[in-house]
C-alpha cells in the first residue's frame, strides 16, 4: 500500500513538474502595453428589435440591462469606462436621421457606478440600427493616448444604415493602427448577424460571442472589460496549410487563424541548435458544438522525431480548450550546422449539429516561442521525444526486463511460500 501511494505521488509530481515547465512565466512575445489606465466603450443596440422576449423569459433589452448592472459592479478601479448607445433615440421611418442615432450615454473616464447604472435605466428600445456610426463614434470616444482602447459591441441585429458597411468600418478603425480592438456579441444572433459581427470582430484581432442567456451576457462582458486591465498582444492573422510542405513559417509571437470542424492545419517553426520550441494552441467554440470534442497539437521533423500533446473537454461546459509542447533541439560543437524545420500539425474532434453553420471555421490562437534548451538530456522537456524505431525498441526492452524481473520475484514468493506452508 505504501508503495502505490508512492508511485502515484511520484506521478502527480512528474505531471506538475511538466505543466509547471511547459511555458514561460512571462508573455512570448509582443511588445509591451503602456502603462496608461486602459479604455473600454460599450456600445449598445437599442434598437426596436430589443423588445423581443426570448432570453430567459425577459426582453432582451431587460436582459442587457441586468447584465450592465452586474458588469458595472465588476469593472476594475484602473479600467476608464464609457457607454455609447445606437438607435436610442428616433423612432420614426427617415432612415437618414436613424442612421445618425448614435450617442454617447456615459463619457470614458472613471466610473461612477450610480450614475452609470441610472443612465442604462433610462434606455427603451426605440428605432434603428446603426452599427457602423456607432463604432465611428466609440474610436472617436476613445481617441488619444497610448492605453489599451476596447470596444465591446452588443447587438441582436445586423447593420439597418447601409451602405456604410460595418465590416469596413471596423477595417479603417485597424488600419489607422490605433492599436483599437473591438469585441461584438450578437443576441440570439440570426446567420446573418453573427457573419456580419464575426467580421467586425476579425478586422481588429477581436472575439465574437453568441449570447443567447443573460449570465452569458454578463460573464462575457465582465470578461473582455477585465481583459482591458491585463496587457495583451494582438495575434497576427495567418493560414495555415493542408501540408507541412506548404505551410507558412512562423517566428515567435501570437498568431491567429480559422480552423473548420474536424480539420487538419500545419505551420512550420525553425529551431536553431541549442534552443527549444515552446508552442501552445487555443480553439474557441464559438457556436453550439457536439459533446466528445477536443484539441490535438503535433510536432515532427524530416528526421523523424515526433511529439504529440491534446486535450479533451467533451462535456461542452467550456467554450476554450487549449493543448501545449516543448520541443528541444540539441546543441552542436558545428557552429554552421542550419536550423531544423518542425512542423507544427493543429486538430481539432469539433462537430456541430446539423442547424449550427460551420462556415467559417471557429478561431484558432496559437503561441509560438523560441528559447535557450536545456542542459541535459535529464530535463523535463526531453519527456516524451524519441527518434523513429529507437525509442520503440527502448521502450520494449524496458518492458521486456521489467516482465522478467516481475516473473523472478513472483516464482520466488510462490516457493517461499510452499516451504514455510
Amino acid at each position: 500500500m505504501i508503495t502505490r501511494r508512492w508511485v502515484r505521488a511520484s506521478a502527480c509530481g512528474l505531471f506538475v513538474t511538466l505543466a509547471a515547465g511547459l511555458f514561460p512565466a512571462g508573455a512570448a512575445a509582443g511588445e509591451p502595453v503602456a502603462k496608461e489606465a486602459p479604455k473600454v466603450e460599450l456600445v449598445l443596440d437599442v434598437s426596436g428589435s430589443m423588445r423581443a422576449q426570448d432570453i430567459d423569459g425577459q426582453t432582451r433589452m431587460s436582459a442587457a440591462k441586468q447584465a450592465f448592472n452586474e458588469v458595472l459592479d465588476a469593472v476594475p478601479e484602473e479600467v476608464r469606462l464609457g457607454i455609447r448607445t445606437l438607435g436610442a433615440n428616433y423612432p420614426g421611418p427617415d432612415k437618414n436621421l436613424g442612421c445618425k442615432d448614435t450617442k454617447q450615454l456615459y463619457p470614458v473616464g472613471p466610473l461612477d457606478r450610480t450614475e452609470a447604472k441610472t443612465a442604462v435605466a433610462t434606455l427603451a428600445p426605440t428605432g434603428w440600427t446603426p452599427i457602423g456610426p456607432a463604432l465611428l463614434g466609440a474610436a472617436e470616444d476613445l481617441k488619444g493616448g497610448d492605453a489599451t482602447r476596447r470596444i465591446v459591441l452588443i447587438t441582436d441585429g445586423e447593420d439597418t444604415c447601409a451602405p456604410l458597411d460595418p465590416c469596413e468600418v471596423a477595417r479603417s478603425i485597424a488600419a489607422q493602427g490605433i492599436h483599437l480592438v473591438i469585441d461584438t456579441l450578437g443576441l440570439v444572433p440570426d446567420a446573418k448577424t453573427r457573419d456580419q459581427l464575426i467580421c467586425i470582430a476579425e478586422a481588429t484581432g477581436g472575439t465574437y460571442t453568441s449570447v443567447q442567456h443573460t449570465a452569458e451576457l454578463s460573464g462575457r462582458v465582465k470578461q473582455l472589460v477585465g481583459r482591458a486591465a491585463t496587457p495583451v498582444v494582438n495575434p497576427v492573422a495567418t493560414e495555415g496549410a493542408k501540408q507541412c510542405a506548404a505551410a507558412p513559417e512562423l517566428q515567435p509571437g501570437l498568431y491567429s487563424d480559422r480552423e473548420s470542424f474536424g480539420e487538419h492545419r500545419w505551420y512550420r517553426v525553425s529551431v536553431p541548435p541549442g534552443k527549444e520550441l515552446r508552442a501552445s494552441v487555443s480553439i474557441g467554440a464559438d457556436r453550439a458544438v457536439n459533446n466528445d470534442y477536443g484539441v490535438l497539437l503535433r510536432a515532427t521533423t524530416r528526421s523523424g522525431r515526433e511529439i504529440v500533446r491534446g486535450q479533451e473537454a467533451g462535456d461542452g461546459r467550456t467554450d476554450l480548450i487549449s493543448s501545449g509542447l516543448r520541443y528541444p533541439k540539441a546543441g552542436s560543437a558545428d557552429d554552421e550546422e542550419p536550423a531544423e524545420t518542425v512542423c507544427l500539425q493543429v486538430s481539432n474532434s469539433f462537430s456541430a449539429p446539423a442547424t449550427v453553420k460551420t462556415t467559417p471555421g471557429m478561431p484558432v490562437e496559437l503561441t509560438i516561442d523560441v528559447v535557450d534548451g536545456p542542459d541535459g538530456a535529464s530535463d523535463v522537456a526531453s519527456f516524451g521525444l524519441g527518434r523513429g524505431w529507437w525509442l520503440l525498441g527502448a521502450l520494449a526492452l524496458t518492458g521486456l526486463l521489467a516482465g522478467l524481473v516481475w516473473g523472478w520475484v513472483s516464482r520466488w514468493r510462490i516457493t517461499v511460500w510452499r516451504t514455510n506452508n
